[in-house]
């Protein structure tokens, strides 16, 4: 067996091994094998892994330095499929993203600051950056603190996050078809890449009120082939090529909102039904939210800017609300920063150990 150091980390309402970048090889193929040993792929449990048998205890950051002049460090996703060797590098994650401030600071790569730290995180996957604000009193990152977020038990210190240039995370456009509105399959969608390529559609659209719980969305197995073929011919629009084996586009279903919330939603992974909505999704849908045209513009009850400029939406999905700040150019409309409140925790530091035939 070989091991590799590793720190499991809790982000948002993700969970998964952060490694250091010199701890994992360079080449990509051999980088891979070592992620799926170490999580156990290929069992629905996981059993011979630390993946936790679910997509969102099944992710991994790898962190390092930056050689950029704008950013601290760089920050490289895996998503690594449960039932399948499979990784997945295309997106990034907000809800891992939470955690890679904390595991930097505290793994001698940022020096902190006293009672906060802020570092600019550059994302690998979209070619992107975000600030991130670490709450580190006395210079030591703090985990306690009175913040709350959905889908997540108790209480913990705020990570704030700014994505500043998320549009095009991975097409290079905010509208990939140029168009505000595509018809695919019978069904009007937006296609639209803001921090994460994306398709929104009407859950009306699909027999869904968008009030459903992810098991029972997960259960209609006809619905969720029709999404797979939606999802599956928006990739080829958006120029994304044969998404089969990609987590890219995540179909989003939109409704109407409740409980005074900006627009309720059903995030997909794409395969199953996020419990909550990842952060690079709530960013997209908020962004899309205020993007006339957009069939999430039309669902929205859009929130009026304030003095400066800045509106503060709420996504409403089956875990509760996620609250997302948005600012946009006055004279464009482009969006231009869009903020997140997370909360991160350290769970354990060790080793992983994995085969030596992988590594």
């Amino acid at each position: 067996m070989r091991k590799i150091p590793c720190v499991l980390m809790r982000g948002g309402t993700s969970r998964g091994p952060f490694f250091l970048s010199d701890d994992l090889p360079d080449d990509a193929t051999e980088r891979d094998a070592i992620l799926v040993s170490a999580m156990g792929s290929g069992h629905p449990l996981q059993i011979d892994g630390i993946g936790g048998g679910n997509p969102l205890t099944s992710k991994v950051a790898i962190v390092g330095r930056s050689a950029r002049p704008d950013a601290d460090v760089d920050y490289l996703f895996a998503q690594v499929n449960v039932t399948r060797a499979l990784v997945d590098t295309a997106p990034n994650c907000g809800n891992m993203l939470a955690a890679v401030g904390p595991f930097a600071i505290e793994r001698g790569l940022v020096t902190a600051t006293d009672p906060e730290t802020t570092l600019t995180i550059f994302n690998v996957n979209t070619g992107k950056r975000i600030q991130a604000i670490v709450q580190t009193p006395g210079g030591i990152v703090n985990y306690e603190g009175d913040t709350a977020i959905a889908g997540v038990p108790g209480t913990a210190a705020p990570v704030r996050l700014a994505f500043l240039d998320a549009a095009g995370s991975k097409t290079g456009k905010l509208l990939p078809t140029d168009a505000a509105r595509d018809t695919v399959d019978g069904i009007e969608v937006t296609h639209f890449d803001m921090a994460v390529a994306a398709l929104l559609a009407p859950a009306e659209a699909f027999g869904k009120t968008g009030q459903e719980t992810p098991a029972d969305l997960d259960a209609d197995r006809d619905f969720m082939a029709r999404l797979e073929r939606v999802r599956l011919e928006s990739g080829r629009r958006m120029g994304l090529g044969d998404v089969t084996d990609m987590v890219i586009p995540k179909p989003i279903l939109l409704s109407r909102p409740t409980d005074g919330a900006t627009i309720t939603a059903r995030y997909f992974m794409p395969h199953a039904c996020h419990t909550a909505v990842a952060i690079t999704g709530a960013v997209c849908i908020a962004s899309a939210c205020c993007t006339p045209g957009t069939v999430a513009h039309d669902l929205a009850d859009l929130p009026e800017p304030d003095a400066e400029g800045r509106r503060r939406l709420v996504i409403r999905h089956p875990s509760g609300e996620t609250p997302v700040e948005i600012e946009q150019d006055p004279a464009t409309g482009e969006v231009t920063r869009a903020m997140v409140i997370r909360t991160a925790r350290r769970l354990f530091d060790g080793f992983v150990h994995v085969r030596d035939h992988v590594a």
